[in-house]
């Protein structure tokens, strides 16, 4: 039996964004782009019979990473069409210009590669043709690059790293200000860090972000490692941060809310957290298939749950819905879903071949 990440049906990193050629300069920019590349491509799946609703837990009980009471309904309603809806709040990006989400399809006008939703859910990130981070309303329209690849480097899957307001912390006279940022993956030359951007100065340089342990009193403390993080994803109110580490086939949880600490939470790779940051769902190969596997990020608790023990096909790029009670998965077929809290198999919402994601 082979317990290891992922495996690469989907491709790495460097497969996902378009490597930017050399020459190209960071400058800043503000407002609708300048020289985007044109999509090159169609849309990979077209449209198909709407699919069948996500699961759900059931009634009166709480589902893993739920941040609303539960029964809640979705706000919203309308048509769903080839899975995605008002009402769902699913979203799929092609890697093309076009991206489903409310029963339809939007043209961004743009190549749009591992779209991610602020937290408020009026804003995408996004890289586009030419490899640089970029925003956009959930229209396609006000268009912004946040940072432009100075060339050489390949960008990817970008996430809103965010907190909510706590007087009780402050941080240079507002704690939520070093918060506003999108963290994303670089692929230099092979190499693969964590950088960051501020939401609110495009144009900015991007900052390398630096895992590690706070030193205690006692013996060093191994610190995590600095190169192969990957696949961040952003989650709770405090910061909060899970990542892939390639080299190592280790998934890490990173806060700096109070002060930077980073923990291991075991193998596996892609992970994503939940809306509440108290769970944290992830891949990890069994058998030669690609399983679901979740389990709280409580230093005290380290129980995993195989959420799709009787996998027939591959379950990759999990994310939760917006209650936390749902969890969308890439298969070679479509988009497919299922409950948080395993208490359901997976069932296929969608044809559409691409990255899942939930706009609050």
């Amino acid at each position: 039996m082979r317990n290891s990440s992922v495996r690469n049906r989907f491709g790495t990193t460097a497969a996902i964004a378009l490597m930017v050629g050399v020459g190209a300069v960071l400058v800043s920019a503000c407002g609708p782009e300048n020289g985007d590349s044109a999509p090159t491509a169609a849309p990979t799946g077209g449209a198909a019979p709407a699919g069948t609703a996500p699961g759900a837990a059931s009634p009166g009980t709480a589902a893993p990473g739920s941040s609303a009471p539960s029964g809640s309904a979705a706000p919203g309603g309308g048509k769903e069409v080839n899975g995605t809806s008002a009402a769902n709040h699913l979203t799929i990006s092609t890697g093309t210009a076009t991206v489903a989400l409310n029963g339809t399809t939007v043209d961004f006008g743009t190549v749009v590669r591992d779209l991610a939703w602020s937290p408020d859910g009026k804003k995408a990130a996004f890289v586009n043709g030419n490899g640089d981070l970029m925003t956009a309303n959930p229209d396609g329209t006000g268009k912004v690059v946040l940072a432009r690849n100075p060339g050489g480097e390949t960008w990817s899957h970008p996430t809103w790293q965010h907190a909510t307001a706590d007087p009780s912390v402050t941080a240079g006279g507002d704690a939520l200000d070093r918060f506003a940022a999108i963290v994303f993956t670089s692929d230099k030359g092979g190499t693969l860090r964590l950088e960051k951007v501020p939401t609110k100065s495009p144009g900015a340089t991007p900052e390398v972000l630096t895992p590690h342990i706070s030193e205690g009193g006692g013996d060093p403390v191994p610190q995590p490692p600095q190169t192969g993080n990957t696949w961040a994803n952003a989650g709770g109110h405090r910061g909060e941060i899970v990542y892939a580490n390639t080299p190592t086939n280790e998934v890490y949880l990173y806060d700096d809310y109070i002060r930077p600490a980073t923990r291991d939470l075991g193998k596996g790779s892609q992970p994503a957290l939940a809306p509440d940051g108290e769970h944290l769902v992830f891949v990890r190969s069994v058998n030669r298939h690609d399983h679901l596997f979740t389990r709280s990020t409580r230093i005290d608790q380290k129980a995993e749950k195989d959420l799709t023990p009787s996998a027939t096909t591959d379950y990759t790029q999990p994310a939760w819905s917006p209650d936390g009670r749902t969890i969308a998965v890439r298969t070679p077929d479509g988009i497919s879903t299922l409950p948080a809290d395993g208490s359901a198999a997976p069932t296929q919402v969608s044809t559409v071949k691409g990255l899942p994601s939930y706009r609050p």
